[in-house]
Order: structure tokens, then sequence, then C-alpha cells
């Protein structure tokens, strides 16, 4: 395998506190990502996402650990480390609110030290997948929120570093825009054309456009993998069944002395039962005591995980 173009290596932040004690923001975690890998960074509010990207494009030092970008220690020599690295954090804020969508991406392309007319195919490029065209020579102030965002991703990746880090790229948008901008990331990831950690509590959009996923709680790692591994180990797998009318007591209490996970509803004239089973087989279980009572099934369905379940399983123990 090729050197990981990013590595953190017991990477901890301890926020000292005058009065109380030291908050722990990342707690000794460790991870590297190869090459156009696209990874996902997960975890509950407080859980160290944000501090771990901040540490990682130099914005903060952390109290220990080591950080190499593309071989360059980022600690001990950040500006080296920086030359591999864009950013967009906290949204919008990285773009200049007096300059047009062209100039701004002109801009950011000239801080590089890019000519203009070495970029120009590549900025027409980046409007065009953005979908900012009709706005490419607006103020980024009068911009909606939503296009001022897609902008400041558009900035980071004019830059042509190795590494985009995003921390939360669609927090704060409506429904159409988040799947624009999510649109343009996925098109993006598929080619391969940059190694990317997004963070983001939008379940989906990691679902969609990462191969991987390392999820954190209370600043530690608590998984680390691809995104259809873990698909496949929370297979076990939802069922629903509709029941014509009311179950009998015997026939509920036998339900839910046998399976953990198991709710059982009634709205309106019918019976709804949800139950995940670890082995499929037990759908047969479930079957016979239905019959047992004379039950009758009106439909059965399963479900597929996403990741939003998967997450909540790990982040409160689902995973051991």
């Amino acid at each position: 395998m090729t050197e990981p173009v990013l590595e953190a290596h017991h990477l901890t932040k301890v926020y000292k506190q005058r009065r109380g004690n030291d908050v722990v923001a990342v707690d000794d975690i460790s991870f590297s990502v190869q090459k156009n890998e696209v990874v996902g960074l997960l975890g509950p509010n407080g859980a160290g996402k944000t501090t771990t990207i901040k540490c990682l494009c130099t914005l903060i030092g952390p109290t220990e650990g080591e950080i190499h970008i593309n071989g360059a220690d980022a600690i001990k020599s950040p500006r080296l480390a920086l030359k591999h690295v864009a950013a967009v954090l906290e949204g919008n804020r990285n773009i200049y609110w007096r300059l047009s969508v062209r100039e701004n991406l002109e801009f950011f392309a000239g801080l590089q030290g890019l000519p203009i007319r070495q970029v120009r195919s590549h900025i027409d490029q980046l409007i065009e997948l953005f979908q900012l065209k009709e706005k490419e020579r607006t103020e980024a102030r009068k911009l909606s929120r939503g296009m001022q965002q897609k902008l400041a991703v558009a900035c980071a990746l004019v830059k042509g570093t190795e590494v985009l880090l995003l921390d939360e790229p669609t927090l704060g948008l409506d429904v159409g825009m988040s799947h624009e901008l999510r649109f343009a990331l996925k098109e993006m990831a598929q080619r391969g054309e940059r190694t990317i950690i997004v963070s983001s509590h939008d379940m989906s959009v990691v679902q969609d456009i990462c191969e991987r996923v390392i999820i954190i709680n209370s600043g530690r790692i608590v998984t680390d993998d691809k995104v259809s591994n873990l698909l496949k180990l929370f297979q076990a797998s939802a069922y629903r069944f509709e029941i014509e009318g009311r179950l009998d007591e015997h026939q509920a209490s036998r339900l839910q002395e046998r399976f953990e996970m198991l709710k059982i509803s009634e709205p309106d004239y019918h019976t709804e039962i949800e139950v995940e089973l670890i082995n499929g087989s037990q759908i047969y279980e479930i079957m016979e005591i239905l019959k047992a009572g004379d039950s009758c099934i009106k439909a059965i369905d399963r479900r597929e995980p996403d990741l939003e379940e998967i997450f909540l399983k790990i982040v409160k123990g689902g995973a051991n």
C-alpha cells in the first residue's frame, strides 16, 4: 500500500479551564487516509469532530500527537503542510463578500500562486459543477446562503490541493440546496480527484459520498471502517409485519418474551409489529406464533438499515 496522504498519531487536544475540570476534546486518536480516499467523520455534538478538523488544518495546535500531510509535519512546519490542504469551516465564512463568484475563485487561485490563464478552464468547470453559472458575476454578499456555501467549497477546490477538509458543508441549507451540494461532492468523489474528509451531521451526505467512516464519541474513535462493511454488519434485518385486527394477550406476551428488539403498535383496525432479527430464519418463529393465534398477516416488509441507525447503535454500544 502507498504512503498515506494524511496521518494523525495519538492526537489529543485539551482545553484548560480556569475553574473546574479541563475539557478533553480529542482523546488520543490515530488514523490515516490514503490518496483520493473519501472519509466521513461522524459523531454527536461535542464528540470532537470540529476540533479534529481544526487540528488537521493547523488552525489550532494539538496538546499532544503528530500530524503529517503529504509527508510534511503539520505541527513543526505548518506552512509546508498547508500547501497540501484546503478547508471549509463554518459554512460560508471563507469567501470575500464584495467579490463576485468568479473573482473569488480567481483570488483564491492567486493565493496559491496559480496564474489565471492556467486555471481559467478549471474555474469554468467548478462554476458548472456547482451550478453557479447564472451568478458568476454576482457579488458573494448578494447570493443565497446555499450558493455562498457552494462557492466556499468551490474556492477550496480551486486551490488544487491534494487534501480537502469539509466541516458540516450542508449545515443550514434547505433540502434542495443540500442535494445540489451533495451531488457536486459525489461527482467529485466518484472521479477520485481529491482526498476528502467530510464532517457532517447529515448521515445521508456521508452515506452518499464516503467510502469509509470514522465515528468519534467523547473524543475517541469508536469505529473506523468502510461504509459498506458497516451496512453489512448491521444488516440484521429489520422486519415490519402488518396484521389484520388485534393480537391476543398470549401472542403479544410470547413475541415480547422471545424477541428483545420488538415493538407492537395498534393504529386504526390493524396491528403493526416491528422487529430486528439477528438471524433471518427467526422470521418463521414469528409466523408460527401468529399462525397459532389465527392472526391474518396482511404484509411483511424488510427494511434495510441506513447509516443513521448504524451510527446510533455504535454510539450507544450496539457494535459490541
